[in-house]
């Protein structure tokens, strides 16, 4: 009987068991109602309603959560350099004084001036031309700088110091010897005078008196050549008894 419990002994048992279990029912039913007292103040207390729970359990904490917005990248209008065009100047050469042309097939004197925008008559007038235009191709003509005027006389006294040089301007048509009678002067003295201005201004020598143009300057020395009186005797019949005063005639010479 050592090594098993006796009959007696499990109904002993049994019966302890049968007495013990109102007890813990008794006991389970005062925790049960403990716990609901609990809850109920808490959710008197805590007016969250039924919402609490037996247990408790981690309520979740809202986070904050970044909500990344893409930025539009904005444009920015880039200021675009404008090239700013600087004016070229370019330099015309006018130039300072007739120049030459060799005339052309089927040139004319009207079509020449137009071309070199000159006065048709000055062109005629520096060429000493006269009125009409003698040119055919192959020949060697001056042309007028633009702008350039026929020349206008001016008046020089009669009465100067023998020897003076005065500057004198060619007029159209007109020569040297002209010139050379019209100052008492002479051809020689002239292109002389003439030449030593144009070695000091670097100008062409005047070689030719009979190739001089309107608008050409010429030095003259004046009053080199002095008029000599020459009496001739004349008879003139008397027809009404009054003598016929005798005729002077003036002859330009050059003195030594």
């Amino acid at each position: 009987m050592s090594g098993k419990n006796s009959p007696q002994s499990v109904i002993d048992a049994y019966h302890r068991r049968q007495q013990m279990m109102p007890f813990l029912i008794g006991g389970l039913a005062v925790l049960l109602v403990a716990v609901g007292i609990i809850v109920l103040v808490v959710w008197l207390t805590g007016g969250n309603g039924p919402s609490i729970s037996l247990f408790a359990s981690d309520t979740p904490t809202p986070t904050n959560t970044a909500t990344v917005t893409p930025i539009t990248p904005t444009v920015t209008p880039t200021a675009t350099a404008t090239e700013t065009m600087t004016p070229t100047v370019t330099e015309t050469v006018t130039p300072s004084g007739p120049v030459e042309y060799t005339v052309k097939e089927n040139d004319t004197c009207w079509d020449i001036a137009v071309n070199n925008k000159v006065d048709l008559l000055v062109l005629l007038a520096i060429n000493n031309f006269g009125s009409g235009c003698p040119i055919k191709p192959g020949d060697k003509i001056l042309i007028p700088a633009p702008g350039q005027e026929l020349p206008t006389e001016t008046p020089v006294p009669l009465d100067l110091p023998r020897g003076t040089k005065v500057e004198y301007t060619i007029k159209l048509g007109e020569t040297l010897d002209q010139v050379a009678s019209r100052f008492n002067s002479t051809v020689e003295e002239i292109i002389k005078a003439t030449n030593d201005y144009n070695r000091k201004n670097n100008l062409d020598l005047l070689e030719d008196q009979n190739k001089i143009f309107a608008g050409q300057l010429v030095i003259v020395p004046v009053n080199i050549a002095t008029p000599t009186a020459t009496r001739a005797a004349t008879s003139t019949p008397a027809t009404t008894g009054t003598p016929a005063p005798p005729t002077a005639t003036l002859t330009a010479t050059k003195q030594p």
